[in-house]
């Protein structure tokens, strides 16, 4: 079997032999824009980057009509991630610098693209999952989203202490969802239901004169695992990975990913057939990199969490038919910071006085796959560390990416183009190369503190989204035996499940 390296090298020949044409001037085309994201979706969970197994045959096709992003980096958890891709700044200058415990309240000094393009005369949704805070002055109401239909926390029924969490005894099964400032009782799964809502706003907005921004983020297939059902399940029972039966689990996070596909599928279906594929921008990525690595990873290091390769290296594919290039690949370094910038330039607007990116525009490479793309350091970190321990974490869990060096926790240095596995540790061999790399980082790290406006919140005792159920539904604890009680006892109270 040809490894996932090989079928992109094989590819990218192709596409350059002759390559699609592409429109010019994309600058000010104001196309719609369809940005899905799933939830702890590696780099080999899909068929088209050679996974033997799993089935996602609209994905593939999907890979097959777009510009391919294949050294396109993100952060290594899911808040960070979303905040990156909002502002098109590294999260930790937004304040998120975790995934719970107020460290991922997207600062309220940050601008977002949604707010962006709102201003710009896009109408503007969300579908799945926020996870920048739940707090009524952070919710995507208040930074740019005009629809709202999401569930709360960082996962459907999690709930930590203070604001991170979701409506009492919610399932991935009709799970109650924030639909613009109210609950909703759904009926199904909660990927059908994102894709669901999706459409039919989308559906609204075609017949509208302006463009529209559809941010669908999709909960699956993060934990815990639960699958659509045994429709999907069938297709991987008796299945081996590895020379190893698929488990339980394995078969419930494949089970996600296809029924993700058969929504991609009826999505891209649907906007064809409401006309608009040709003036409509079509792109998936995943959040960060996959949670079930030890059965495919491409060829990558390690997983979610993790700063090597495959834990920040995702699937990024651009569609758009008529316009962008089909099949093609672009092996510039690309991150989710450059979403941003790229969005504002199509869009034909300006970024705001005093927003200052740290991506950059993919215009140039999405009008011409081999334009100049100037070299760059791509910096991950986890976060994650003790409350009040920054700078003891400074150098944990963290790399400096350029377009052939990965150096990790400063001490080991990798070089991707001759080793895309990170098994060699070579630091020793380009003392200079390290030496620019810690420079950079010690610069970035020191303007990364100051944006760390979340690292001694204290959250409410009272979970914000459960108030705002127990106010519309009625029931719930007493709130005033919720304030007297220690952080630990009001928790257990309101429902914990992580």
């Amino acid at each position: 079997m040809k490894t996932a390296q090989t079928i992109l090298a094989l590819a990218a020949a192709a596409a350059w032999i002759a390559p699609a044409a592409v429109a010019d001037g994309l600058a000010g085309s104001r196309p719609n824009i369809i940005l899905v994201m799933t939830d702890d979706q590696g780099y080999g969970d899909l068929g088209c980057h050679g996974n033997p197994v799993i089935q996602t045959p609209n994905l593939d096709r999907m890979y097959e009509q777009s510009v391919r992003l294949t050294d396109f980096q993100v952060s290594p958890t899911c808040s960070p991630t979303r905040a990156s891709l909002m502002t098109g700044r590294h999260e930790f200058k937004s304040g998120v610098t975790h995934t719970i415990f107020e460290r991922e309240r997207l600062g309220l000094h940050a601008t977002t693209i949604a707010e962006v393009l709102n201003r710009a005369g896009y109408a503007t949704g969300i579908f799945g999952k926020w996870h920048l805070g739940d707090e009524a002055d952070h919710q995507p109401d208040q930074r740019g989203f005009d629809e709202v239909y999401i569930h709360g926390a960082g996962g459907i029924g999690q709930t930590y202490a203070g604001s991170c969490g979701d409506a009492p005894g919610n399932e991935y099964f009709d799970p109650a969802l924030t639909h613009n400032g109210k609950f909703v009782k759904t009926k199904g799964y909660c990927t059908d239901l994102f894709f669901a809502q999706a459409l039919k706003w989308i559906e609204q907005q075609s017949a509208e004169d302006g463009p529209f921004f559809a941010y669908i983020t999709p909960n699956a297939p993060h934990g815990p695992l639960v699958s659509p059902g045994p429709q999907y399940d069938k297709l991987y029972e008796g299945k081996t990975m590895n020379g190893k039966k698929l488990n339980e689990g394995d078969i419930a996070f494949y089970s996600m990913i296809t029924n993700i596909d058969d929504n991609m599928g009826k999505l891209l279906e649907r906007v064809d057939q409401l006309g608009i594929a040709g003036d409509t921008l079509v792109i998936f990525m995943t959040d960060n990199g996959g949670t079930h690595t030890r059965l495919f990873s491409a060829g990558m290091r390690a997983g979610k969490g993790s700063p090597y390769e495959g834990g920040t290296h995702v699937p990024s594919f651009w569609r758009w038919p008529g316009t962008l290039s089909e099949g093609v690949d672009v092996d510039a370094l690309t991150a989710h910071i450059d979403y941003f910038p790229t969005f504002v330039e199509l869009a034909g607007t300006e970024t705001p006085e005093g927003v200052k990116p740290d991506g950059r525009s993919l215009v140039p490479l999405l009008e011409d796959p081999g334009a100049a793309w100037a070299d760059r350091y791509i910096f991950v970190h986890q976060g994650r560390w003790p409350k009040g321990q920054a700078e003891a974490a400074k150098f944990k869990n963290c790399a400096v990416r350029n377009s052939r060096f990965r150096l990790v926790n400063n001490r080991e240095l990798y070089d991707l183009q001759a080793d895309p596995g990170e098994t060699t540790n070579v630091i020793d061999e380009h003392p200079q190369v390290v030496s620019a790399m810690r420079e950079a980082y010690d610069a970035w790290w020191q303007e990364a503190l100051a944006g760390m406006v979340n690292e001694d919140a204290v959250g409410p005792k009272i979970n914000p989204v459960k108030a705002r159920y127990w106010k519309q539904f009625g029931g719930g604890p007493d709130a005033a035996l919720l304030e007297r009680m220690d952080p630990a006892q009001s928790e257990r109270l309101q429902g914990r499940r992580r």
